[in-house]
């Protein structure tokens, strides 16, 4: 009997982590799945007591908005959420790339040309990170442009909270769907209290902690600036950073679950057409939108990403 080389020993290892990741993934999926039918019993216990059934008739899930806020969502948010969500869909897959690949297929380094030069020898980094970073500027930039017509149009109204009672509102949104008696919501006029908060955590929590965690492992952070990084140290940045990721791929897999299954039609018809009715229209440009955001998938791969590259500097294997 001989004895297997080293490539067929790595490939037999390999296949057998395979085999174990996807044996965690599956318990992992059968704990949460068993989770979420424990955490339904009790919430459909707690909202049969008279209490519970009380505080949800007292706090029905959303808050009243403030005199002046507006109503609906305009064309402009609609091509910003599609932005955002075009964006964040390749920053994760191309973040996780950077952290999961251990031969990156190409290494770019920048061009030191133009009005700013960097002293020295440039950075060599990987392919992978290079189109994270770019991807994080792209980001950045529609999330200015986000903010500033967020306020100057008062649509901060709908996702910053304005009183105290979007806390308990909050706790019996969520009673509510935990029950699987869904609240009555109206995201045309306000979101309930539970949404609210979200939107809220990710926009003006979760964004900028990607940012301050991403800028600080990033070569444009100072490196000889001592005291700032004994202040604020590149390990805690790198602990932060990839929490934040899986928040945002936990809001994502959230919100588009419940967007498809709280009246798919209309909620997708806010997003897309701007409009409050009922029809097809937004479904039909939202299935437009994942086939766009499929291709630019398909398209984030060394092959096609190095001419683009090649632009912004010398990419080399």
């Amino acid at each position: 009997m001989s004895t297997p080389t080293n490539k067929q020993a790595a490939a037999i290892k390999g296949r057998w982590q395979e085999m174990g990741l996807w044996s965690r993934i599956g318990v992992s999926a059968a704990a949460l799945v068993l989770v979420l039918a424990v955490l339904v019993l009790v919430a459909r216990l707690l909202v049969g007591m008279a209490p519970v059934a009380s505080f949800i008739e007292t706090y029905p899930g959303h808050s009243e908005l403030p005199a002046g806020a507006p109503v609906g969502i305009p064309a402009w948010l609609g091509w910003q959420h599609f932005i955002n969500m075009f964006l964040i869909l390749l920053i994760i897959r191309s973040g996780w790339q950077v952290r999961t690949t251990k031969r990156p297929a190409a290494h770019w380094i920048r061009n030191n040309k133009g009005l700013i030069k960097t002293p020295g020898n440039p950075t060599k980094i990987s392919l992978d990170l290079w189109f994270h970073l770019t991807l994080d500027a792209l980001w950045v930039l529609n999330g200015i442009i986000f903010i500033i017509v967020l306020f100057a149009t008062g649509q901060w109204m709908r996702i910053v909270p304005t009183s105290w009672d979007v806390f308990p509102n909050a706790i019996s949104a969520g009673l509510q769907y935990l029950s699987l008696d869904w609240p009555t919501d109206n995201g045309w006029v306000n979101y309930n209290g539970l949404q609210l908060l979200a939107y809220f955590t990710t926009v003006f929590i979760a964004a900028p902690l990607a940012i301050a965690t991403g800028l600080r492992m990033s070569g444009a952070w100072p490196k000889n600036a001592a005291t700032l990084n004994k202040i604020y140290p590149i390990t805690a940045a790198r602990a932060i950073h990839f929490p934040v990721m899986l928040y945002f791929v936990a809001f994502i897999v959230v919100h588009v679950t419940l967007v498809l299954a709280t009246g798919a039609l209309r909620n997708l018809n806010h997003m897309y057409t701007s409009s409050d009715v009922v029809n097809w229209w937004g479904f039909g440009i939202f299935a437009a939108s994942l086939v766009v955001m499929a291709g630019a998938w398909f398209l984030a791969q060394p092959l096609f990403l190095r001419p683009v590259a090649s632009l912004m500097g010398k990419v080399t294997k």
